[in-house]
Protein backbone atom coordinates (compact mmCIF):
# COMPACT_ATOMS: atom_id res chain seq x y z
CA UNK A 1 0.00 0.00 0.00
CA UNK A 2 1.48 3.43 -0.89
CA UNK A 3 1.02 6.06 1.47
CA UNK A 4 1.20 9.32 -0.34
CA UNK A 5 0.57 13.22 1.14
CA UNK A 6 -1.04 16.00 -0.38
CA UNK A 7 -1.82 19.72 0.86
CA UNK A 8 -4.84 21.45 0.58
CA UNK A 9 -6.31 24.95 0.76
CA UNK A 10 -9.75 25.67 1.82
CA UNK A 11 -12.82 27.25 0.45
CA UNK A 12 -11.88 30.42 2.72
CA UNK A 13 -8.04 30.11 2.09
CA UNK A 14 -6.71 33.37 -0.02
CA UNK A 15 -3.93 32.51 -2.17
CA UNK A 16 -2.94 36.56 -1.98
CA UNK A 17 -1.91 36.50 -5.87
CA UNK A 18 -0.58 34.04 -8.38
CA UNK A 19 3.12 34.66 -7.04
CA UNK A 20 2.30 33.56 -3.27
CA UNK A 21 0.53 30.48 -4.85
CA UNK A 22 3.17 29.98 -6.54
CA UNK A 23 5.87 29.93 -4.12
CA UNK A 24 3.24 27.51 -1.47
CA UNK A 25 3.56 25.17 -4.95
CA UNK A 26 7.36 25.15 -5.04
CA UNK A 27 7.48 24.51 -1.27
CA UNK A 28 5.05 21.40 -1.64
CA UNK A 29 7.60 20.24 -4.59
CA UNK A 30 10.50 21.06 -3.09
CA UNK A 31 9.36 18.94 0.25
CA UNK A 32 8.13 16.39 -1.85
CA UNK A 33 4.81 16.45 -1.30
CA UNK A 34 2.32 14.10 -3.58
CA UNK A 35 0.36 16.55 -4.77
CA UNK A 36 -1.87 20.16 -4.37
CA UNK A 37 -5.93 20.77 -3.54
CA UNK A 38 -7.77 23.44 -4.25
CA UNK A 39 -11.62 23.89 -2.87
CA UNK A 40 -14.06 25.44 -5.00
CA UNK A 41 -16.68 27.85 -3.44
CA UNK A 42 -17.91 30.75 -6.17
CA UNK A 43 -18.95 32.75 -2.93
CA UNK A 44 -15.49 32.41 -1.32
CA UNK A 45 -12.18 34.31 -1.42
CA UNK A 46 -10.27 31.04 -2.62
CA UNK A 47 -9.29 31.04 -6.59
CA UNK A 48 -11.18 29.45 -9.46
CA UNK A 49 -9.80 25.20 -8.77
CA UNK A 50 -8.87 24.90 -12.40
CA UNK A 51 -7.52 27.87 -12.88
CA UNK A 52 -5.56 28.09 -9.79
CA UNK A 53 -4.41 24.36 -10.82
CA UNK A 54 -3.59 25.16 -14.48
CA UNK A 55 -0.94 28.11 -12.94
CA UNK A 56 0.43 25.74 -10.63
CA UNK A 57 0.86 22.91 -13.25
CA UNK A 58 3.04 25.49 -15.43
CA UNK A 59 5.01 25.82 -12.82
CA UNK A 60 6.12 22.67 -11.17
CA UNK A 61 6.79 19.49 -12.60
CA UNK A 62 5.87 16.78 -10.96
CA UNK A 63 3.21 18.14 -8.06
CA UNK A 64 -0.11 16.30 -9.17
CA UNK A 65 -3.16 18.09 -8.97
CA UNK A 66 -6.47 17.88 -6.84
CA UNK A 67 -9.68 19.37 -6.49
CA UNK A 68 -11.43 19.48 -3.24
CA UNK A 69 -13.61 19.16 -4.82
CA UNK A 70 -15.41 20.28 -7.81
CA UNK A 71 -18.91 20.93 -8.24
CA UNK A 72 -19.90 18.71 -11.01
CA UNK A 73 -23.86 19.60 -11.53
CA UNK A 74 -24.26 22.76 -13.73
CA UNK A 75 -21.39 22.43 -15.73
CA UNK A 76 -21.39 21.90 -19.48
CA UNK A 77 -19.90 18.53 -19.43
CA UNK A 78 -18.44 19.09 -22.80
CA UNK A 79 -16.46 22.01 -22.14
CA UNK A 80 -15.82 20.80 -18.30
CA UNK A 81 -14.17 17.39 -20.59
CA UNK A 82 -12.34 19.79 -22.89
CA UNK A 83 -10.92 21.76 -19.91
CA UNK A 84 -9.51 18.53 -17.52
CA UNK A 85 -8.47 16.75 -20.73
CA UNK A 86 -6.34 19.15 -21.91
CA UNK A 87 -4.82 20.00 -17.70
CA UNK A 88 -4.12 16.44 -17.66
CA UNK A 89 -2.81 16.57 -21.23
CA UNK A 90 -0.98 19.85 -20.60
CA UNK A 91 1.01 18.79 -16.93
CA UNK A 92 1.86 15.44 -18.16
CA UNK A 93 -0.87 13.50 -16.58
CA UNK A 94 -0.76 15.06 -13.03
CA UNK A 95 -4.84 15.98 -12.78
CA UNK A 96 -6.42 13.98 -10.10
CA UNK A 97 -10.10 14.84 -10.28
CA UNK A 98 -13.04 14.91 -7.54
CA UNK A 99 -16.44 15.85 -8.32
CA UNK A 100 -18.97 16.19 -5.82
CA UNK A 101 -22.53 17.90 -5.67
CA UNK A 102 -22.02 21.27 -3.98
CA UNK A 103 -22.99 22.90 -0.63
CA UNK A 104 -26.16 23.32 0.91
CA UNK A 105 -25.80 27.37 0.07
CA UNK A 106 -28.51 29.16 -1.72
CA UNK A 107 -26.33 31.48 -3.68
CA UNK A 108 -23.91 28.58 -4.52
CA UNK A 109 -26.63 26.39 -5.93
CA UNK A 110 -27.81 29.56 -7.78
CA UNK A 111 -24.52 30.20 -9.50
CA UNK A 112 -24.28 26.80 -10.85
CA UNK A 113 -28.24 26.77 -11.67
CA UNK A 114 -29.48 23.88 -10.52
CA UNK A 115 -31.90 23.10 -7.70
CA UNK A 116 -30.99 21.04 -4.73
CA UNK A 117 -33.62 18.68 -5.66
CA UNK A 118 -32.09 18.14 -9.08
CA UNK A 119 -28.57 18.00 -7.70
CA UNK A 120 -27.85 13.94 -7.17
CA UNK A 121 -29.81 12.89 -10.76
CA UNK A 122 -27.59 15.51 -13.20
CA UNK A 123 -24.46 14.04 -11.50
CA UNK A 124 -25.65 10.75 -12.27
CA UNK A 125 -26.07 11.66 -15.24
CA UNK A 126 -23.06 13.59 -15.98
CA UNK A 127 -20.18 11.22 -14.46
CA UNK A 128 -20.99 8.89 -17.05
CA UNK A 129 -20.96 10.96 -19.68
CA UNK A 130 -17.38 12.89 -18.79
CA UNK A 131 -15.91 9.24 -18.83
CA UNK A 132 -16.90 8.78 -22.47
CA UNK A 133 -16.40 11.78 -23.58
CA UNK A 134 -12.52 11.17 -22.26
CA UNK A 135 -12.23 8.09 -23.89
CA UNK A 136 -14.69 7.35 -27.11
CA UNK A 137 -15.00 9.74 -30.68
CA UNK A 138 -18.77 10.42 -31.61
CA UNK A 139 -19.98 10.62 -28.10
CA UNK A 140 -23.75 10.54 -28.93
CA UNK A 141 -26.21 11.01 -25.19
CA UNK A 142 -29.75 11.52 -25.02
CA UNK A 143 -30.21 12.21 -21.67
CA UNK A 144 -32.53 13.82 -18.89
CA UNK A 145 -31.03 17.21 -19.13
CA UNK A 146 -27.94 16.93 -21.47
CA UNK A 147 -28.50 16.24 -25.06
CA UNK A 148 -25.51 15.43 -27.72
CA UNK A 149 -25.27 14.44 -30.70
CA UNK A 150 -21.61 13.01 -32.47
CA UNK A 151 -19.71 14.66 -30.18
CA UNK A 152 -15.36 14.15 -29.68
CA UNK A 153 -13.71 16.27 -27.03
CA UNK A 154 -9.30 16.84 -27.89
CA UNK A 155 -7.07 15.99 -26.87
CA UNK A 156 -7.72 13.24 -25.24
CA UNK A 157 -6.26 13.01 -21.35
CA UNK A 158 -3.20 11.83 -20.65
CA UNK A 159 -4.12 8.89 -18.01
CA UNK A 160 -6.13 6.48 -19.48
CA UNK A 161 -8.40 5.98 -17.76
CA UNK A 162 -8.27 9.44 -16.13
CA UNK A 163 -9.18 8.08 -12.56
CA UNK A 164 -12.74 10.22 -10.20
CA UNK A 165 -12.68 10.53 -6.80
CA UNK A 166 -15.16 11.45 -4.28
CA UNK A 167 -15.90 12.51 -1.20
CA UNK A 168 -19.00 12.63 1.28
CA UNK A 169 -20.07 10.28 4.13
CA UNK A 170 -24.04 10.04 4.12
CA UNK A 171 -25.26 6.41 3.15
CA UNK A 172 -26.59 8.16 0.05
CA UNK A 173 -23.27 9.45 -1.12
CA UNK A 174 -21.10 6.35 -0.29
CA UNK A 175 -23.65 4.28 -2.62
CA UNK A 176 -22.86 7.16 -5.20
CA UNK A 177 -18.86 6.56 -4.78
CA UNK A 178 -19.65 2.90 -5.05
CA UNK A 179 -21.79 2.65 -8.01
CA UNK A 180 -19.92 6.13 -10.41
CA UNK A 181 -16.43 6.49 -8.63
CA UNK A 182 -12.63 4.97 -8.49
CA UNK A 183 -12.06 6.60 -5.14
CA UNK A 184 -13.45 7.94 -1.99
CA UNK A 185 -11.77 11.28 -0.19
CA UNK A 186 -14.26 12.20 2.89
CA UNK A 187 -13.49 14.71 5.19
CA UNK A 188 -14.12 15.18 8.94
CA UNK A 189 -14.17 11.49 9.49
CA UNK A 190 -12.38 9.29 11.69
CA UNK A 191 -10.52 6.36 11.29
CA UNK A 192 -13.59 4.37 12.72
CA UNK A 193 -16.30 5.69 10.65
CA UNK A 194 -14.44 4.96 7.64
CA UNK A 195 -13.93 1.47 8.14
CA UNK A 196 -17.52 1.58 8.33
CA UNK A 197 -18.29 3.40 5.20
CA UNK A 198 -15.85 1.76 2.86
CA UNK A 199 -18.42 -1.36 3.86
CA UNK A 200 -21.27 0.33 2.05
CA UNK A 201 -18.83 1.98 -0.98
CA UNK A 202 -17.77 -1.80 -1.39
CA UNK A 203 -21.09 -3.58 -1.10
CA UNK A 204 -22.60 -0.40 -3.60
CA UNK A 205 -19.58 -0.98 -6.20
CA UNK A 206 -20.03 -4.44 -5.80
CA UNK A 207 -23.69 -4.82 -6.84
CA UNK A 208 -22.97 -2.34 -9.39
CA UNK A 209 -20.09 -4.76 -10.86
CA UNK A 210 -17.45 -2.67 -10.10
CA UNK A 211 -14.31 -2.49 -7.19
CA UNK A 212 -12.36 0.33 -6.26
CA UNK A 213 -8.81 -0.13 -5.77
CA UNK A 214 -7.08 -1.09 -2.81
CA UNK A 215 -5.30 1.87 -2.90
CA UNK A 216 -7.49 4.41 -3.68
CA UNK A 217 -8.84 5.24 -0.23
CA UNK A 218 -8.33 8.33 1.23
CA UNK A 219 -9.11 10.90 3.82
CA UNK A 220 -8.96 14.96 3.93
CA UNK A 221 -7.76 15.84 7.22
CA UNK A 222 -7.87 19.16 8.39
CA UNK A 223 -5.35 19.80 11.28
CA UNK A 224 -5.01 22.40 14.07
CA UNK A 225 -1.62 23.83 15.45
CA UNK A 226 -3.42 25.30 18.67
CA UNK A 227 -6.66 25.50 20.30
CA UNK A 228 -9.13 24.29 18.13
CA UNK A 229 -11.70 27.31 16.44
CA UNK A 230 -15.01 27.07 17.96
CA UNK A 231 -16.77 26.98 14.29
CA UNK A 232 -14.97 23.22 13.74
CA UNK A 233 -15.70 22.46 17.49
CA UNK A 234 -19.51 23.24 16.22
CA UNK A 235 -19.12 21.58 12.98
CA UNK A 236 -17.44 18.03 14.43
CA UNK A 237 -20.22 18.32 17.28
CA UNK A 238 -22.64 18.21 14.23
CA UNK A 239 -21.09 15.74 12.04
CA UNK A 240 -19.30 13.55 14.65
CA UNK A 241 -21.99 13.01 17.74
CA UNK A 242 -19.50 11.45 20.48
CA UNK A 243 -16.73 11.69 19.09
CA UNK A 244 -13.06 12.92 20.11
CA UNK A 245 -12.91 16.37 18.78
CA UNK A 246 -8.80 15.43 18.21
CA UNK A 247 -9.76 12.12 16.39
CA UNK A 248 -11.09 14.47 13.84
CA UNK A 249 -9.37 17.28 13.45
CA UNK A 250 -5.94 16.76 15.30
CA UNK A 251 -4.32 19.58 17.21
CA UNK A 252 -0.41 20.02 16.15
CA UNK A 253 1.53 17.87 14.05
CA UNK A 254 2.56 15.13 16.50
CA UNK A 255 -1.09 14.69 16.99
CA UNK A 256 -1.72 14.39 12.76
CA UNK A 257 1.26 12.12 12.34
CA UNK A 258 -0.59 9.73 15.30
CA UNK A 259 -4.22 9.80 13.58
CA UNK A 260 -2.50 9.27 9.99
CA UNK A 261 -0.73 6.12 11.57
CA UNK A 262 -4.22 4.95 12.08
CA UNK A 263 -5.62 5.39 9.15
CA UNK A 264 -2.99 3.69 7.25
CA UNK A 265 -3.90 0.64 9.98
CA UNK A 266 -7.48 0.92 8.54
CA UNK A 267 -6.57 0.45 5.10
CA UNK A 268 -6.24 4.18 4.20
CA UNK A 269 -3.39 5.44 2.38
CA UNK A 270 -3.68 8.54 0.68
CA UNK A 271 -4.19 12.56 2.11
CA UNK A 272 -4.95 15.15 1.70
CA UNK A 273 -3.71 17.98 4.79
CA UNK A 274 -5.14 21.38 5.65
CA UNK A 275 -5.01 24.08 8.09
CA UNK A 276 -7.83 24.77 10.25
CA UNK A 277 -6.28 28.41 10.05
CA UNK A 278 -4.24 30.09 7.92
CA UNK A 279 -0.89 30.50 8.87
CA UNK A 280 1.30 33.38 9.17
CA UNK A 281 4.54 32.10 6.93
CA UNK A 282 3.64 29.50 4.24
CA UNK A 283 7.52 28.46 3.87
CA UNK A 284 8.01 27.84 7.71
CA UNK A 285 4.43 25.59 7.53
CA UNK A 286 5.18 23.43 4.86
CA UNK A 287 8.58 22.58 6.02
CA UNK A 288 7.58 22.29 9.38
CA UNK A 289 4.63 20.13 8.19
CA UNK A 290 7.05 18.00 6.06
CA UNK A 291 9.46 16.92 8.79
CA UNK A 292 6.32 15.75 10.82
CA UNK A 293 4.53 13.78 8.56
CA UNK A 294 5.98 13.20 5.48
CA UNK A 295 8.38 10.22 6.76
CA UNK A 296 4.87 8.35 6.74
CA UNK A 297 5.25 8.20 2.94
CA UNK A 298 6.90 4.61 1.39
CA UNK A 299 8.71 4.54 -1.68
CA UNK A 300 8.94 7.33 -4.30
CA UNK A 301 6.15 10.13 -4.11
CA UNK A 302 5.97 11.15 -8.00
CA UNK A 303 3.48 8.53 -8.73
CA UNK A 304 -0.17 7.14 -7.00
Amino acid sequence: MKVRIGYGLGTSTSTGGGERLGRLADALERHRFDSLWLSERVTGPAVDPIVGLSYVAGRTTRLKLGFSVLVLPGRNPVLLAKELASLDHLSNGRLLPAFGLGVANPAEQQAFGIAREDRAKTFNEVLPLLRRLWAEDDVTHHGARYDYEGVTVRPRPVQDPLEVWMGGAAPGELRRVGRLGDGWLPSFCTPESVQEGRKIVEEAASVAGRRIDDEHWGAFVVYSRGALPDRLASLIAARRPGADPNDVVPSGLPALSRLLERYVEVGFSKFVLAPASEPADWDDEIAEVAADVLPLQNGAPASV
